[in-house]
């Protein structure tokens, strides 16, 4: 595999988790593995690896992304992932405030609706 795989596999790792991805290797087919690879040397061993801004920035962002984009799905996988990122509730609603301004109060409200049920499992999970 290419510096850039691995590299964003360890960054991948670091950020949602061994058991996540694990379990994302473990369903990967022959199918989606061009996906994966694309993804993991991409999202993960290009942008989440450059340190100009931090993890905590980057899934401020993300989630921001995602919910103004309207691509809830990932959105309580980032969520579980700021718990190693570092963005905090605060953090998350801000992200989520800008996109309620910039992008549309619907989408930021649903992506607060899924950020609620994500924080209710976790805790329950404690």
């Amino acid at each position: 595999m290419s510096d850039l795989y691995e590299s964003g596999l360890q960054v991948r790792r670091s950020v949602l988790g061994d058991s996540y991805v694990d379990k994302a290797q473990k369903a990967t087919t022959e199918f989606d593995a061009p996906f994966q690879k694309l993804i993991t040397q991409s999202a993960w061993g290009t942008l989440w690896a450059d340190d100009t801004i931090s993890h905590r920035e980057r899934s401020m962002l993300t989630l921001a992304l995602l919910a103004a984009t309207g691509n809830f799905e990932e959105i309580p996988m980032h969520i579980r992932a700021c718990a190693r990122t570092g963005a905090s509730k605060d953090d998350i609603m801000q992200a989520f405030l800008h996109v309620a301004v910039y992008a549309g109060v619907p989408k930021a409200n649903h992506a607060i609706k899924l950020a609620k049920a994500t924080f209710a499992e976790l805790e329950e999970s404690q």
